[in-house]
């Protein structure tokens, strides 16, 4: 039996309502999570349509991303107080996890020093918090909060944590590969990236797949705007350390080989485009992305990164807009104060004789 639309309609407007997001006035003071807000960056997390870290806070990627999915899905595009979308699929925002013994094995000491991490056979998370974060694609200060009274600084193995219910990053499942194979169905995939408003989205024709944010070069270094292309693709990649390319763009014989690991600069994986030294790459410090500027590459976390490989492939259009590098100020050199010239040598004096006879 059909129901009268007059019927209809309030069940809609109850169903909306049910999946409309709640954000509390005032916001509770940081780092306090929301839940409906993390619930939602659970969602598009999930979906590849990247929050960024998940805080349970409003943000600037949150809110892109929301309106990217909204896009994307033919639903109109709103702010986050007044998305209608439905999260119903993210039941639970919080599950848990038993730290375990052989996560130790990817947590050690980290030296700050080029010429030092140089000497190491792999570059580990620098301890057990790092490594949840990664691992549940979250901030470290949700991850204290949520946890009170446990210390997140001293966690051993067998300690339980509460975490988001996100797809977990799993490092052990990465192996070094020097390049992964081609996939000739994703060929005619386009990367388009806007440094300007630093996100990365993955169209399929006129199907955006994926959003990502990350961190673009800027100034001197910006990434360079043009249409590229993609020429491999290294999981576990090694980094050749260069302070002259990385602050000048210039190679140079002063340079330090880094091994894999996920504190390596390039983080887990290296999409390496058609010009050289740069790419899009994962990162040691996922906590800043967007909130800071690169050497000239497009650095995105290594939970997204790992997910964002699965759905692209050697050969593709890479498309980059924005602001080219701007030239480096030429430094004049400062004039040197004239040299007075040496006063002449006084003339040898004569001996008595030479002076009697004239003789010079």
């Amino acid at each position: 039996m059909k129901l009268p639309f007059i019927l209809i309609l309030p069940l809609l407007l109850a169903v909306c309502s049910a999946s409309a997001l709640t954000l509390p006035d005032p916001l509770p003071k940081a780092p306090a999570p929301v839940d409906d807000i993390l619930r939602l960056q659970i969602f598009l997390d999930t979906q590849l349509f990247g929050p960024g870290k998940l805080d349970g806070r409003p943000g600037e990627f949150t809110t892109k991303a929301l309106k990217r999915y909204q896009h994307a899905h033919s639903l109109p595009e709103t702010e986050l107080a007044d998305s209608t979308l439905d999260i119903s699929s993210v039941p639970e925002v919080y599950t848990t996890y038993t730290i375990r013994e052989e996560d130790l094995k990817f947590v050690g000491e980290v030296p700050k020093q080029p010429s030092a991490q140089s000497k190491k056979k792999y570059l580990p998370y620098d301890s057990l918090l790092e490594f949840l974060t990664e691992r549940f694609h979250s901030a470290p200060e949700l991850l204290e909060f949520i946890n009170k009274p446990l210390k997140m600084d001293a966690l051993k193995p067998g300690d339980v944590v509460k975490v988001p219910t996100v797809q977990p990053f799993v490092i052990e499942e990465l192996t070094e590969i020097a390049k992964l194979p081609q996939v000739p169905e994703f060929v005619n995939r386009v990367i388009k990236i806007d440094t300007k408003e630093k996100v990365l989205d993955l169209w399929d024709g006129d199907k955006l797949l994926a959003t990502l944010p990350i961190t673009p070069g800027s100034g001197h270094l910006a990434t360079p705007p043009g249409t590229w292309r993609i020429l491999g693709i290294t999981q576990m990649p090694t980094f050749r350390w260069d302070k002259s390319v990385l602050e000048y763009g210039v190679r140079s014989s002063n340079s330090y080989e880094l091994p894999i690991g996920p504190n390596n600069p390039v983080g887990v994986m290296w999409i390496g485009l058609n010009r050289p030294g740069i790419g899009i790459h994962g990162t040691n410090s996922p906590q800043n992305i967007g909130r800071t500027s690169s050497h000239g590459c497009m650095r995105t976390a290594n939970w997204d990164v790992v997910r964002l490989v699965k759905l692209i492939t050697q050969g593709m259009t890479v498309i980059i807009e924005g602001p080219p590098a701007t030239p480096r100020p030429v430094v004049a050199a400062k004039a040197l104060p004239a040299t007075p010239a040496p006063a002449p040598a006084p003339a040898p004096r004569r001996g008595f004789f030479s002076r009697l006879f004239g003789r010079k």
